[in-house]
């Protein structure tokens, strides 16, 4: 597209979103790589992280760095207490009624494991069933077969169609009196859908099954009420949130975490600790076994302080216009598939080419400065569905631009020249 249209569709956004204010926020974006100025389009694999929270980390690490909880030093009560405050933050980000319903993890696969062995293997029996969607990462599909392999319970799966939703009419069949917990993903990774979460949730209580939501993919990008959803576990990642990695978040409806063993024991999980027996700690700390990444808490609590500074509402607009500039720029390249045309859609695209395997394309892209993903994007039984072994996937962020879309077009109209 010529540099007028791109201004345009950045015009667009920019009432409700300073772009180019933003981007300088994010210190990395303004490297170069291979002699190029860097275009990130990889935020669904990982997110950039702006300077506040770079400085949030750097000012833990130089003048409170200490452990939390039960310390009596000065750095331990400070680092206590931002760790705590940030708890409390990401609660009311996602609308939970308690900060002890918000369990650190390590991200959204512990998150989701921790369910399936506090939750799933104590409970569930041969005959009971799991169900969730064709469209989930490896996160949420490999817990449950473990789980399923060890109760004898059954997984399922609804199918999808092929825009990549959800065929919800199949689902309404599989969720039945045998169904137990119904996970689904808020928005697919590899496609961009956002799945009709709410819809599903309601399905589940009709047959008194329990609900996770992969929310890894959502947050960034979403408003997220988990009291609205009405569901009983959130599961999301900071890394994706523009915040740290190895720090993630498990909501839990407080009876259920209330119900459930811990899953890892150790330190601060405890209240009292004999030979002959142990006393586990209150919510949430019961889950919380062993010192947490505490800078990874602090530094997650500083990122939500930025997206809400930001705007959910602006950056969705924002992204949503990156998108649709993006669909139909890729749509007028002759011999690119697009692989996910849901009609609700987050800010990906993930696509093939005509005599271009992904990887090729992603290295020729990659000397062009263009930063994508090309893989199976840990949804092998999408590709399966859509008989490809792989996408290439851009995926856009709020300091994404119209000239870095065009910078993608560009990239893959030469590496058609190469490959022709």
């Amino acid at each position: 597209m010529s540099r007028s249209q791109a201004a345009k569709a950045d015009a667009r956004t920019g009432a409700a979103l300073d772009v180019e204010r933003i981007r300088a926020d994010f210190p990395v974006l303004s490297r170069r790589v291979h002699g190029q100025p860097l275009a990130y389009l990889d935020n669904a694999a990982t997110s950039q992280k702006p300077q506040s929270v770079i400085a949030t980390l750097d000012r833990y690490y130089s003048e409170y760095n200490a452990n939390i909880h039960r310390g009596v030093h000065t750095l331990s009560e400070e680092a206590t207490a931002a760790f705590e405050d940030a708890r409390r933050r990401i609660a009311a980000f996602i609308n939970a009624g308690d900060a002890k319903q918000i369990i650190f993890v390590r991200g959204t696969t512990e998150a989701i494991n921790l369910v399936a062995q506090s939750w799933g293997r104590g409970r569930l029996r041969q005959g009971d069933e799991i169900v969730i969607t064709g469209l989930e990462h490896h996160s949420n599909i490999v817990p449950w077969q473990m789980l399923c392999e060890q109760t004898g319970a059954k997984l399922r799966v609804m199918p999808i169609t092929d825009a990549g939703e959800i065929d919800l009419d199949a689902g309404r069949k599989l969720i039945g009196p045998a169904t137990r917990l119904v996970a689904v993903s808020h928005i697919s990774n590899a496609l961009g859908t956002i799945n009709p979460v709410a819809e599903i949730v309601r399905l589940a209580k009709e047959h008194g099954a329990l609900t996770l939501v992969d929310g890894a993919q959502a947050v960034p990008h979403l408003a997220v009420d988990v009291q609205a959803l009405g569901c009983d576990f959130y599961a999301f990642s900071g890394h994706k949130l523009f915040g740290p990695t190895g720090i993630g978040v498990l909501y839990g409806r407080a009876a259920l975490l209330e119900q459930m063993p811990p899953w890892q024991g150790g330190g601060d999980m405890i209240k009292v600790v004999s030979f002959e027996r142990t006393v586990y700690n209150d919510l949430p700390y019961k889950f919380e076994a062993g010192t947490p990444h505490i800078a990874g808490g602090i530094g997650l609590g500083a990122a939500i302080d930025y997206v809400q500074q930001t705007g959910l509402d602006a950056i969705a607009r924002h992204e949503q216009a990156l998108l649709e500039y993006a669909t139909a720029a890729a749509l007028r390249i002759p011999g690119l598939r697009l692989i996910g045309t849901a009609r609700h859609k987050a800010s990906i695209l993930s696509f093939v080419m005509d005599g271009i395997h992904p990887h090729d394309l992603g290295t020729i892209l990659d000397h062009q400065g263009v930063a994508i993903r090309t893989g199976h994007h840990c949804a092998m039984p999408i590709m399966e569905r859509f008989r490809i072994p792989a996408t290439a996937r851009a995926s856009f962020a709020f300091y994404n631009t119209a000239a870095e879309v065009d910078r993608l077009m560009a990239g893959i109209t030469a590496a058609q020249k190469v490959f022709t």
